[in-house]
């Protein structure tokens, strides 16, 4: 520490110091910050909402309409002409329950990748947390999930599902959902400020990673020695344990689970790691 020396005459006034130090572990994350400034979340997810739907026809309506026209393409192809099996529930109940949360995840990831060069003018002029822009689209894409989910109950009583115990569950692989679709939001929104070709490649690597995710069949169908590999997928323990809890298939694969979980706990940490080691470059590259 630096000590200065008073010459004659002068007071020397003690207080307090202030150590100005670099942030390590979870303190490097300043996660509080995000929640002190939750209201900017909550504006960027309205502002999102208001630009998806205005001067739109069919408006909210295509949310439903949009999983609904994919589960009569996927029932067509897969349920009646290869006879995918659905592990004894309705075909059109099995696939729906998966097209639902990839519905929700594709759409976050969409506008996640986007999010920080669309608010390049905010980014650029202004200080705020940078950590809220990709928050928002997570965040405004529940409302689409809710509408979604509210076409999926009402199918469920069309078959007349008996409600059971594992239904208290979907909360938590809701929660899943949300949480995967932030950790990869957070790797592509910062990786799209250096590399604006990410956003063009999205489409393509979302329709591969959509034939590695059991949406439109059982994941039972994956050889057991490829099994490992298939489970680093972490949309694999989401819509199967969503499948589970909702339509009470056939008991809940504890170790898939928790390997998926796992896979989406370290991309969410090291996105946000990630994201926060090169926030402060946004302003100069984008």
């Amino acid at each position: 520490m630096l000590r200065v020396r008073p010459s004659r005459g002068q007071r020397v006034v003690t207080g307090r110091v202030v150590r100005i130090e670099p942030r390590h572990g979870l303190q490097a994350l300043n996660l509080p910050e995000l929640w002190s400034h939750r209201e900017l979340v909550y504006h960027f997810a309205r502002q999102d909402l208001q630009l998806r739907y205005h001067q739109t026809l069919a408006g909210i309506a295509w949310v439903a309409l949009q999983p609904l026209l994919s589960t009569v393409i996927f029932t067509v192809f897969f349920g009646q002409w290869l006879r995918v099996s659905s592990s004894g529930v309705p075909y059109v109940l099995f696939v729906f329950c998966g097209i639902v949360p990839w519905s929700y995840f594709v759409h976050v990831l969409t506008v996640s990748t986007n999010s920080v060069v669309n608010q390049r003018s905010l980014v650029t002029k202004v200080w705020f947390p940078r950590i809220t822009v990709p928050f928002a689209p997570a965040l405004a894409g529940l409302v689409d999930l809710g509408i979604s989910f509210g076409f999926l109950i009402g199918l469920i009583a069309y078959y007349r599902v008996t409600p059971h115990a594992s239904m208290l569950a979907v909360p938590l692989f809701i929660g899943m959902i949300l949480m995967t679709a932030i950790a990869v939001g957070l790797w592509l929104s910062a990786l799209n400020v250096w590399y604006r070709d990410i956003a063009q490649a999205l489409p393509f690597f979302s329709q591969l990673w959509f034939f590695a995710t059991p949406v439109a069949y059982s994941s039972a169908v994956v050889p057991s020695s490829w099994r490992w590999l298939y489970d680093l997928n972490p949309m694999v323990g989401v819509i199967e344990g969503l499948r589970w809890a909702i339509l009470g298939t056939s008991g809940l694969d504890v170790s898939a689970f928790v390997v998926s979980a796992t896979t989406m706990l370290l991309i969410l940490l090291g996105g946000l790691y990630f994201y926060r080691a090169r926030e402060g470059e946004f302003a100069d590259v984008i």
